[in-house]
């Protein structure tokens, strides 16, 4: 079968690329102008100012009215806010508003706040032209060594997390921006990364039915505007131990559309993660079964050559007859009606200029919402807090020790020319002890590891100790059981910086008090200093449980 140029244009809608760069680079070009491509993810990587993300999507979008496309490019982002936050500001960069993640804002208990900070963050993304926000998260943690959701997940009870990612849902569409609940049908229940390996979930789709897909079944009620599916093996519903759920067409269309009646866009995982990347035809035969298995768009994030052959790969998979070209154009009708809602026409997405003073004021006003809803997220979850007075306070934070490919490090800026972490402390926990500072006139910051030599060391009046997941890292807790033991007589107080489950372990018994900020952002630790330094009054709650 000849593929035209309408086919061509029609397969382009299906997939979602990502570019490296501050500007359009020529291989953004190439993608939308030779393969017609119809979406475009935006990473760290892309944003450096809001000014220049606006000038960067202008750009992208006249580029695809230039190349001939019908409608404009759905332009979409992480933006979880917490740990994953594409668009919000950095140490370098002065970006998006930082809001507080998933746990952290389940911890609040109000959903109202979810809503709120998801709307303010939609306006600012709206603004510069970003249209599709791959949030919110719908996965249940229910295992706590879960190394890639985690914190990013409304805790640990499906009810919740269903009340809370629909309030995100609710508050990123009345701003404008496409939703993408995430990451179908449930990544919560593994201790594998599915960006390094292919986790597999041993549960019965009663189980399932109970836990994972509950929050999947409130959002399509609610007619959440588009989908992710995740890269994880569950074989109650695949029927075998290899197919990601991603590239199942059980998943996908059975279970996802036949079953729980969705209508919406059904957008893929990034397929360069490994549990796709290292299946027999990697990348691009995963975008074909992708395809094939009913997602709408098929999303790969960094690699020119994976673009390409994925690309080539559809256009072999429609002229073998192993794709349909009817099935696609049924497919680009969800595509069109998510553009058409979210993107508009090419007069809403051009020629707007970018409108400085607005931002500075809606920034202005979303600062103080993210500060009020930090402020209510930090939760005392042991003992009670000490009244430090003018004498030296030690804070202790661990050395960054092992990384979360979806959190920390996608560029790998933190890691030597060989790969290893850099034996630094994190800008997050420098952040922290200059909010330290601020409260006391004798500071001293260490940063540990697992060899820590408490020595003769002087702990001073205050210690505060800060994890982070050390219910994975239990050598965090040796060194604590050490300082305890060094520093008697020292009111001690530890902050949980990530996940709290350490924090439930009878080997925290015994200091004066436990804080959980559920996240490492700088703003987190800033609302967990005036906690702790009694400013505030804690009154968050933890969203899991032991």
């Amino acid at each position: 079968m000849h593929l035209s140029d309408e086919d061509k244009r029609e397969i382009g809608q299906h997939f979602v690329f990502g570019f490296h760069g501050y500007e359009v680079s020529d291989d953004a070009k190439e993608l939308i102008n030779k393969y017609h491509v119809g979406n475009i993810i935006l990473m760290k990587r892309n944003v450096q100012s809001v000014k220049q993300v606006h000038a960067l999507v202008q750009s992208l979008q006249q580029c695809a009215r230039d190349a001939g496309h019908m409608h404009p490019l759905m332009i979409g982002i992480d933006q979880e806010n917490g740990l994953v936050s594409a668009f919000s500001s950095t140490a370098k960069h002065q970006a998006g508003t930082q809001f507080p993640g998933a746990m952290a804002i389940a911890a609040t208990g109000d959903p109202e706040y979810a809503r709120s900070c998801s709307a303010a963050s939609a306006r600012e993304m709206k603004a510069v032209g970003i249209n599709w926000s791959y949030s919110p998260v719908g996965d249940v943690n229910s295992d706590p060594r879960n190394p890639v959701i985690g914190v990013r997940s409304f805790g640990d009870d499906p009810t919740e997390v269903a009340r809370f990612a629909k309030a995100v849902g609710d508050g990123l569409t009345q701003s404008g921006v496409a939703p993408s609940a995430k990451h179908f049908p449930g990544h919560g229940d593994t201790n594998i990364d599915s960006h390094l390996g292919l986790p597999i979930i041993n549960k019965s789709r009663a189980e399932l039915d109970e836990t994972e897909l509950k929050p999947f079944k409130e959002l399509t009620n609610a007619g959440v505007a588009s989908i992710m599916t995740g890269h994880m093996v569950i074989q109650a519903l695949t029927g075998d131990n290899k197919t990601p759920a991603s590239l199942s067409r059980a998943v996908t269309t059975t279970l996802l559309r036949e079953e729980l009646h969705f209508e919406g866009v059904v957008v893929t995982d990034c397929l360069e993660m490994n549990a796709v990347k290292e299946r027999q035809g990697g990348v691009p035969r995963g975008a074909v079964e992708a395809l094939a298995a009913g997602a709408d768009v098929a999303m790969i994030c960094h690699t020119m050559e994976f673009h390409r052959k994925a690309m080539e790969a559809t256009y072999e998979a429609v002229q073998k007859g192993e794709l349909h070209m009817d099935e696609l154009r049924k497919s680009g009708e969800r595509i069109t009606a998510l553009k058409r809602k979210f993107a508009g026409t090419w007069d809403d997405v051009l020629g707007n200029p970018f409108d400085e003073k607005a931002m500075n004021a809606l920034q202005a006003t979303n600062k103080k919402l993210s500060e009020e809803a930090y402020a209510k997220s930090i939760a005392l979850v042991s003992g009670s807090l000490p009244v430090f007075s003018s004498g030296k306070i030690v804070v202790m934070t661990p050395v960054v020790e092992s990384l979360n490919a979806a959190v920390d490090d996608a560029e790998g800026v933190q890691r030597t020319g060989k790969g290893h972490v850099r034996n630094t402390a994190a800008p997050y926990y420098m952040s922290f002890a200059e909010s330290v500072r601020r409260r006391a006139a004798d500071v001293e910051h260490l940063v540990y590891a697992a060899d820590f030599d408490c020595g003769r060391r002087d702990f001073g009046e205050g210690l505060i100790f800060v994890t982070r997941n050390a219910d994975r890292s239990a050598w965090q807790l040796d060194v604590l059981e050490s300082v305890r033991m060094q520093a008697s007589g020292v009111s001690i107080v530890v902050l949980a910086s990530c996940a709290p489950y350490e924090l439930f372990s009878g080997r925290v018994l015994g200091v004066q008090a436990c804080v959980a900020s559920f996240e490492y952002t700088s703003e987190a630790l800033e609302a967990a200093a005036s906690v702790i330094f009694n400013e505030v009054t804690p009154v968050g709650e933890s969203p899991v449980s032991v």
